[in-house]
């Protein structure tokens, strides 16, 4: 990120933000973000969670029935965030760090996600 980097999360991350209870099945929650074309959904707990597309392909891979399983079963917790006046930049080092794809943006209360895809934008 050269000419880029001065970007703020603010401008590129997703709203409406679009969310997701603990206790909805898995299947609901590929409908959801496959009608939003999206990949990963803000689950609505504390402490703070998220499902993404990868964790509904580890339902299907493991031979799990997606109408049966619930969010709450493979969700990720204590999920990582980040503010909307914080720095791409950063953004970027936080997934390498972490390995990670999605951060909730948060003001508060959730605003909105900023993702890999988001990043790879800047760059291209």
């Amino acid at each position: 990120m050269s000419t880029n980097d001065r970007t703020r999360v603010k401008d590129m991350m997703s709203t409406p933000l679009k969310t997701i209870p603990s206790d909805a099945t898995v299947s609901e929650a590929a409908t959801v973000m496959r009608d939003n074309e999206i990949s990963a959904l803000v689950v609505t707990t504390s402490p703070r969670a998220i499902i993404s597309s990868s964790d509904v392909l580890d339902v299907a891979a493991d031979g799990l029935d997606p109408t049966e399983v619930r969010v709450a079963d493979v969700m990720t917790e204590d999920v990582e965030t980040v503010t909307p006046d914080l720095y791409m930049e950063e953004v970027a080092a936080m997934m390498t760090t972490f390995g990670i794809k999605h951060l909730p943006v948060v003001d508060e209360e959730y605003v909105g996600m900023v993702s890999s895809t988001d990043v790879a934008a800047l760059l291209s």
